[in-house]
């Protein structure tokens, strides 16, 4: 509008003459605790959202970030010649253009072992939906896709999750996928793992949104991202 008003197209700007609501208060974000954590992937167990909840609680990607991903950008195996071990290459999203929520967002993370295994297991049934659907498979290469390959959206990840959720003895609608992202940084914080790390983990570009927004407990004491992981989740 004002480069409307500058080349004389209209007479008067008038977005400035709107009042901008002020809006409404985002509703704070949750945590779960390691024993909510816990029952929640133990209720995901068996079902084809497991490698899913895993890899959002044991690595913090966004969920965005997880239904655009691609078997290409997942390693199962590593490199233990040269101390590379299993990892995923977070580096598109849903987003329009593919496109990671910023560019420190895209990176390349370590994967625990219970999330190897779980990937592994994920495959081997996605082959066998494949094997079902025949000619209705749509092969787009994602890790995380519906029966006959189509990439899912946002609802068919929250009416699973809800119902994970429930089967873990939570309230359905009281937790939303993004918040195993939010989970995954207050677990790693309890555990001892510094803020710096954790911001590059779950790729923010510096500390102050990760404290504000996602940590929600404070420990300082100098441990690793994976390996923190397959400790807390021994169980």
């Amino acid at each position: 509008m004002k480069f409307a008003q500058a080349r004389d197209r209209v007479k008067r700007n008038v977005v400035g003459l709107s009042e901008i609501p002020e809006g409404k208060e985002g509703r704070p974000s949750k945590s779960l605790t390691l024993d909510q954590a816990v029952a929640v992937v133990q209720a995901a167990e068996g079902t084809r959202m497991y490698a899913y909840v895993v890899l959002s609680l044991l690595i913090g990607a966004r969920t965005e970030e997880l239904r655009a991903l691609v078997w290409e950008e997942v390693d199962l195996v590593g490199a233990p010649d040269k101390d590379i071990p299993p990892w995923i290459a977070v580096w598109r999203s849903v987003r329009a253009g593919g496109d990671t929520k910023t560019r420190r967002s895209r990176r390349s993370l370590a994967l625990p072992k219970r999330c190897v295994e779980a990937l592994e297991a994920h495959r081997a049934q996605q082959q066998r939906d494949k094997a079902e659907a025949g000619k209705k498979w749509k092969d787009h290469d994602l890790v995380f896709a519906s029966l006959v390959g189509t990439p899912l959206d946002a609802h068919n990840v929250r009416r699973a999750f809800r119902k994970i959720i429930k089967d873990a003895g939570l309230r359905a609608y009281y937790w939303t996928p993004r918040e195993m992202r939010h989970s995954f940084v207050s677990l790693l914080s309890d555990s001892g793992v510094p803020l710096e790390e954790i911001a590059r983990l779950v790729g923010h570009s510096g500390t102050a949104v990760t404290e504000a927004v996602y940590r929600k407990q404070i420990r300082p004491v100098l441990l690793g991202g994976a390996g923190v992981m397959d400790a807390i989740f021994t169980r």
